[in-house]
């Protein structure tokens, strides 16, 4: 039995000591965070987020990547992989609706390679769609509605002049943002040449493949937001297709007089000895030869647009190397509309790879750049990563 002077004790014990802590309560004040409590935090800010696409040896999606499988290097010093999880994928699709000097480029066949990616996505994966010529416009908003998607592609994509690719880029890195970091990609199709909204053949010759001051800042600020963006860049190009057509477009047309040059053709090559434009007895009049018709000024806006596509492509490529995507350049416009689902194939082989950087985030500005190399380390794995990020993409 409890003495009851100690009963007592205990009694005014608690009167006082429960209206301490009732005002402690109430005053706001809270308790300071534990060591423990801040070191989860900070290991939830400083999460680094990298896009990896894992196949097999003949290329196919591993549906079974595994912490133990890769191998990620920061600062030259292997990192902790936390994490390798599969989460829905943000897809723009950057459409060229310009292009009229290259005769390959059409918005019809664009939008199919468009459809064949949305029909292609996986179930949750978001869209959004820009079409661009001298300006950039939003045909469809982000969303997981594949049918809406769709509609925008064909009731809102039209015909334009001219291709400023670079000024679509920036608008592009812009409606990123908002959307989940790690498993962006921006889906491009276009010939890669940027060209001012009206053009003649005089003007073709001056502006197309020529840098000046302003477009290469202009270009510069595009990739730089882009690899900001964190977005895995892929590219169906027209190039190869658009050369082919210039080649063709080039050939001698149907004139008068073209049958008759290519009879003289085909006697020279049957009698070397006999010259181009004798058949027998004396020389054919003045009309031989009169369906040749080349026209040298189209001739040399080829030959600019040509240039202006290489330039194109190795920027293009560039930036598909340096996000780990493709630059695709189909030989066919048949091959073209089918490398759409292609695309959307890879883009369902990717996986996101976390991990918590040994060099402190917080320690960097949010412009740095940093290089990762990731590695398989599994037998007949093969895996494709981004060789960097932004800091401030991660924070």
């Amino acid at each position: 039995m409890i003495p009851r002077l100690k009963l007592l004790s205990l009694f005014f014990a608690s009167v006082f000591i429960l209206p301490a802590a009732m005002t402690h309560a109430q005053s706001g004040v809270r308790p300071k965070p534990t060591p423990a409590e801040e070191g989860d935090e900070r290991v939830f800010t400083e999460e680094v987020r990298i896009p990896v696409f894992a196949t097999d040896e003949r290329g196919r999606f591993d549906p079974a990547l595994e912490l133990p499988d890769v191998l990620v290097v920061g600062d030259d010093v292997p990192q902790q992989v936390k994490s390798v999880r599969r989460i829905p994928a943000s897809v723009l699709l950057l459409l060229a609706t310009g292009g009229e000097l290259n005769p390959s480029m059409r918005v019809s066949t664009t939008r199919e390679v468009a459809l064949n990616v949305v029909e292609n996505l996986r179930e949750g994966d978001r869209v959004a769609v820009i079409g661009f010529n001298a300006q950039a416009q939003v045909a469809q908003e982000w969303t997981a509605d594949r049918e809406a998607a769709a509609h925008a592609l064909r009731s809102k994509l039209a015909f334009g002049r001219g291709s400023r690719l670079s000024q679509a880029i920036i608008r592009a890195a812009q409606l990123f943002e908002g959307e989940p970091a790690g498993n962006r990609h921006l889906v491009v199709v276009t010939d890669g040449v940027e060209a001012p909204a009206r053009i003649d053949a005089k003007d073709a010759l001056l502006v197309l493949g020529v840098d000046t001051p302003e477009s290469k800042a202009q270009a510069a600020e595009a990739t730089r937001r882009l690899i900001a963006a964190q977005a895995t860049v892929h590219v169906v190009s027209y190039a190869a297709l658009g050369r082919k057509a210039m080649k063709e477009r080039e050939r001698p047309k149907e004139v008068a007089g073209m049958a008759q040059s290519r009879q003289d053709i085909a006697v020279a090559g049957i009698n070397p000895t006999q010259p181009i434009g004798m058949r027998g007895p004396g020389i054919n009049g003045p009309s031989v030869n009169s369906g040749l018709r080349i026209d040298p000024t189209l001739k040399r806006v080829h030959k600019a647009y040509e240039r202006a596509m290489k330039k194109g492509e190795d920027r293009l490529k560039a930036l598909t190397e340096e996000t780990a995507g493709r630059l695709i350049q189909p030989a066919t416009e048949e091959e073209l509309i089918e490398r759409g689902a292609e695309v959307a194939r890879e883009i369902g082989a990717q996986y996101v790879v976390t991990y918590r950087p040994k060099r402190a985030l917080g320690s960097s500005p949010a412009t740095e750049y940093r290089r990762i190399r990731v590695h398989a380390r599994r037998i007949g794995l093969n895996v494709r990563a981004r060789r960097g990020y932004v800091v401030g993409a991660m924070r």
